[in-house]
C-alpha cells in the first residue's frame, strides 16, 4: 500500500474522478446482489408450486434492467478510473523527461541509455497500472466482496457465512508473502530488461562498426545471453505470479465444501430453505472475482512499488552542478580561466591544472594540443557541464559563471562539439534546430558560411533531405559543416568550435575560417583543433600539454619560440605539401592518359 501513499498527490488532483468511479463500483455491487435473490425466490416458489407466469415475467424484467444498468455503470467506472490513470502515465513520463533534459553531463556519464528508456516505458506502465487496475482490484475486493458477504449474512445465515469465511485469513497471509517475493523478483527483472535495452540501443547505433570488424556472431551471442537472462528472471516472477490463482481457487474450493456440508445440515434442520442455500452458493461464486482481484492487487502493487522506487531514484538524483544563481542577466565581456585543479568525478587524476588565460571580448582564441591535453575539458567547464572546485575559477564579464542562471549562460554560446549530433529529420530542421520558424534566407546564409550550401543543393531533395538517425546518410565533413551552420544561425555572442573542422580538407577549412572571420567580426570565437592551420589566424593561441598551458601567443610569436607549436606546425605543413604534390602528380598522370 506504500505506493498509494506516494501517489497521494495524484489522487488528490483527480479525486472527483476516482470518487465517481468508486461510487459506480458500489452501485454495481448493490445491483449484482439482486439476481441471486431472484434465483433463490424462483426456486423456492417452484418447489412450493407458487411460481406464476406473471411473477416469472416480473423477475425477468428485473434481470433485464439489472443487466442494462450494470452495462452503463461499467462504462462509467472504466472511463473514470482507467481513463484517469492514463493521465498519471502522462505526468510521470513528462516529469521524467524534464528531469533527463535538466540533468548535467555527470548524470548521463553514469547512466546508460537503455536503462533510462526502461524507466520511461516499463516502469511508468507498472505505476500507471496501480492507479488504474490496482484501484479497481482493491475496490472490487472490498466493495463487491464486502457487499456480498454482508448480504450473505443478512439474508441467508450469518453462521454459515462465518463458516465459509474460515479459509480466507490463510489466503491473505499467503498472497501477502507472494507479494513480497514478487517485488524483489520484479525489480531484478526490470534491471535485466534495462540491460537488454542498453545492448539493443548500443548494437543498433554501432552496427557499422560491428559489420566492419565482422563481429556479428559475437554480438548476437551477447544479445542472446542478455535476452536469456531477461527470460530467466521473468520466469521467476511468473512462477511467483502463478501461485496467486491456485491459492485463491483452493481457498474458494474449501469455502464451497464447508458451505455445502454445513448448509445442507441447515436445510435439513429447516433453518434455511433450499432456495436460500442455492442463493448462498451463488453469492459464494460471486466472491471468486473479489478474491482473485485481491491477489491481483498484491501483484500489481508490488510491481508498481518496485518500479516507483526506480523512478524515485532517478527523481532524487542531484543535478551534478549547482543551479542556484545570483545574476539573471546574460553575461557579456571577457572570459577568464584561472583553474588550479580539476578532475572528472570518479577519476583521481587531474584533468587540467594551473590553467590561466583570458579570452577578450570580440577576439578569436585558438586552443591546440595533443589528444587528452585538456582542450575539450576547458570547453565543458565553460559550458558548465561540470563545475570546478571553486566558484571563481572561471569568470565571464567579471563574475564567476556560477553566479549566472545556467540557461542564460549557455544561451550566449554557439557550440559545435567534437561528437556532432544530427537528428533524424530534414537538413533544414537540423540547421533550424534553435528556431524552426526562421526564414530560409537565414538558413541559406548560415549554410554558405559553413560551406555546405552547394552540397545540400546537390541532393535530390535539397534542404528537405532526411538525413537518417544521427545523420547516417552524410559524410563526416558534411555533418560537421551542418553542425557549424546550426551554431551560426543563432548568432551567438561566443562561437565554440571544438575540433569541428577535423573531417574537412585543408581547402574547405580555409574557406570556412575565412567566412567566419568576415561574419563573426567583433564577436568572440574559441576554436580547439589538432591542425595548427585552423588557429594560425587567431588573436591568441593557447598550447596545452598534460592538462596545463605550456605556450601562448600569436602564430608569429609561437613560431619564434620554436617550441611544440613550431614543430607541429612545420610537420603538418610538410605533410600538406606532400599531399598536394601527390595530388598534382596523380592529375598529371590522368591528363597524359
Amino acid at each position: 500500500m506504500q505506493v498509494f501513499w506516494k501517489l497521494g498527490w495524484f489522487f488528490k488532483q483527480h479525486k472527483n474522478k476516482y470518487i465517481l468511479g468508486l461510487i459506480t463500483l458500489l452501485l454495481i455491487a448493490l445491483i449484482e446482489i439482486v439476481p441471486p435473490q431472484i434465483i433463490g425466490k424462483t426456486i423456492d416458489q417452484m418447489t412450493t408450486n407458487k411460481l406464476t407466469p406473471k411473477v416469472l415475467a416480473v423477475y425477468l424484467v428485473i434481470l433485464v434492467f439489472v443487466a442494462i444498468f450494470t452495462y452503463i455503470l461499467r462504462y462509467v467506472w472504466r472511463l473514470s478510473i482507467f481513463g484517469t490513470s492514463q493521465k498519471l502515465g502522462q505526468i510521470l513520463r513528462t516529469s521524467l523527461y524534464k528531469k533527463y533534459t535538466n540533468m548535467s553531463a555527470i548524470f548521463f556519464q553514469n547512466r546508460r541509455t537503455g536503462d533510462l528508456m526502461a524507466h520511461a516505458t516499463n516502469d511508468i506502465r507498472a505505476v500507471q497500472n496501480a492507479a488504474g487496475a490496482g484501484i479497481l482490484m482493491i475496490a472490487d475486493a472490498l466493495i463487491t466482496g464486502g457487499t456480498v458477504v454482508i448480504t450473505m449474512a443478512a439474508t441467508v445465515s450469518w453462521q454459515l457465512t462465518l463458516i465459509a469465511m474460515i479459509p480466507l485469513p490463510f489466503m491473505v497471509l499467503l498472497t501477502s508473502y507472494y507479494g513480497s517475493l514478487l517485488s524483489k523478483g520484479f525489480k531484478k527483472a526490470q534491471a535485466a530488461f534495462s540491460r537488454l535495452n542498453d545492448k539493443t540501443q548500443e548494437s543498433v547505433a554501432g552496427i557499422k562498426v560491428t559489420k566492419t570488424f565482422g563481429y556479428e556472431t559475437s554480438d548476437q551471442k551477447d544479445f542472446k545471453n542478455l535476452s536469456d537472462d531477461v527470460v530467466v528472471k521473468n520466469l521467476k516472477v511468473s512462477k511467483i505470479d502463478a501461485l496467486f490463482d491456485p491459492t485463491i481457487t483452493l481457498v474458494i474450493g474449501i469455502s464451497y465444501f464447508l458451505s455445502i456440508v454445513f448448509g445442507a445440515k441447515l436445510v435439513f434442520n429447516h433453518d434455511i430453505t433450499l432456495g436460500q442455500l442455492i442463493t448462498f452458493t451463488t453469492y459464494l461464486g460471486m466472491l471468486v472475482w473479489p478474491l482473485l482481484a485481491l491477489g491481483l492487487f498484491f501483484n500489481i502493487v508490488q510491481r508498481a512499488k518496485a518500479s516507483y522506487e526506480r523512478i524515485e531514484e532517478i527523481g532524487n538524483t542531484p543535478n551534478g552542478i549547482d543551479t542556484h544563481f545570483k545574476i539573471d542577466a546574460s553575461p557579456v565581456g571577457n572570459i577568464e580561466f584561472h583553474i588550479k585543479k580539476f578532475h572528472f568525478p570518479g577519476n583521481k587524476e587531474d584533468g587540467i591544472h594551473d590553467v590561466h588565460f583570458e579570452v577578450k571580448q570580440g577576439s578569436t582564441v585558438g586552443i591546440v594540443g595533443r589528444t587528452g591535453s585538456g582542450k575539450s575539458t576547458l570547453i565543458r567547464l565553460l559550458l558548465r557541464e561540470f563545475d570546478t572546485a571553486e566558484a571563481n575559477e572561471i569568470k565571464y564579464g567579471g563574475y564567476p559563471i556560477r553566479d549566472y542562471n545556467v540557461k542564460n549562460l549557455r544561451a550566449q554560446f554557439g557550440y559545435v562539439p567534437q561528437e556532432h549530433f544530427l537528428f533524424s529529420t530534414t537538413i533544414r530542421n537540423n540547421i533550424a534546430f534553435s528556431n524552426e520558424e526562421i526564414d530560409d534566407n537565414s538558413i541559406f546564409e548560415a549554410s554558405r558560411a559553413s560551406h555546405i550550401h552547394d552540397d545540400i543543393l546537390s541532393f535530390p531533395n535539397q534542404y528537405q533531405t532526411v538525413v537518417g538517425e544521427r545523420g547516417v546518410s552524410l559524410s563526416g565533413g558534411q555533418k560537421q559543416r551542418i553542425s557549424i551552420a546550426r551554431a551560426l544561425l543563432i548568432g551567438p555572442e561566443v562561437l565554440i568550435l571544438d575540433d569541428s573542422l577535423s573531417a574537412v580538407d585543408a581547402q574547405t577549412e580555409e574557406v570556412i575560417l575565412g567566412n567566419l572571420e568576415k561574419l563573426r567580426k567583433g564577436k568572440t570565437n574559441i576554436i580547439t583543433a589538432h591542425r595548427m592551420s585552423a588557429v594560425k589566424h587567431a588573436d591568441e593561441i593557447i598550447v596545452m600539454e598534460g592538462g596545463t598551458v605550456v605556450e601562448s601567443g600569436t602564430h608569429t610569436a609561437l613560431m619564434n619560440q620554436k617550441g611544440w607549436y613550431y614543430e607541429t606546425y612545420r610537420a603538418q605543413a610538410l605533410q600538406q605539401q606532400l599531399t598536394r604534390n601527390l595530388d598534382d602528380l596523380a592529375k598529371g598522370d590522368d591528363a597524359n592518359d
